[in-house]
């Protein structure tokens, strides 16, 4: 069941993604609810898995996957509509190519969900804590649903994007900022301690290896 409801976030995305290529019109607004609901349901699925006693490494591992599509998805959009910076996805596709290589790499040796790999506080805080797994979640609906909602208002409503349109992209654009940095400060604790735990791997085999020699 957990499952089937991050089936049913892409689904959704894939709805919102056509929408929002539509020419524009008020009905478009209808994105903001929508996407919502994938936000909504991104917690969902992980309540319901612990609620029927389905948590798996797999569900773990396909939660995160759908997270990074919805994410990478709407950030390449929202770059090929001109509502952010072509910089931006990019930043997001290579944080995730690393981060989800080192994760996968690391679950696979270990046989363990994603975010209890976090070996320091402060990275099981920055990656793995609830407060900053739900505060970064609402922050991206946040941008996502705030950028949308904007897109349709210069031709729908050209008088109130005259008055108000820089002050409106203005938030939008420091959303996105502030999200990047979240971003990339989540992203560097998982970098860090792979580095650190190869680092030691490496000294440690050499370390044998003298010992064996000697």
């Amino acid at each position: 069941m957990a499952n089937l409801i991050t089936l049913s976030r892409l689904l959704l995305l894939i709805l919102i993604v056509a929408i929002a290529y539509q020419p524009h019109s008020a009905w478009q607004i209808i994105n903001v609810p929508l996407l919502i609901l994938v936000f909504v349901t991104d917690g969902l699925d992980g309540y319901v898995a612990r609620k029927r006693n389905e948590a798996s490494l797999f569900g773990a591992m396909f939660d995160i996957a759908g997270d990074r599509i919805v994410e990478l998805t709407m950030w390449i959009v929202l770059a090929d509509l001109d509502m952010v910076p072509i910089w931006v996805p990019l930043i997001f596709v290579i944080r995730g190519i690393i981060v989800d290589t080192i994760r996968a790499s690391g679950a696979e040796d270990a046989g363990q969900s994603p975010f209890d790999m976090m070996q320091t506080d402060l990275g099981r805080w920055l990656v793995a804590g609830k407060f900053m797994r739900i505060f970064y979640a609402v922050l991206k609906a946040v941008v996502f649903c705030w950028l949308l909602l904007i897109y349709p208002i210069p031709t729908v409503l050209p008088a109130i994007w005259a008055d108000w349109g820089g002050l409106l992209e203005g938030i939008g654009q420091f959303l996105v900022y502030v999200t990047v940095l979240i971003c990339l400060l989540r992203g560097l604790p998982v970098v860090i301690e792979f580095v650190y735990g190869e680092r030691e791997s490496i000294l440690g085999r050499r370390h044998d290896g003298g010992e064996s020699r000697g």
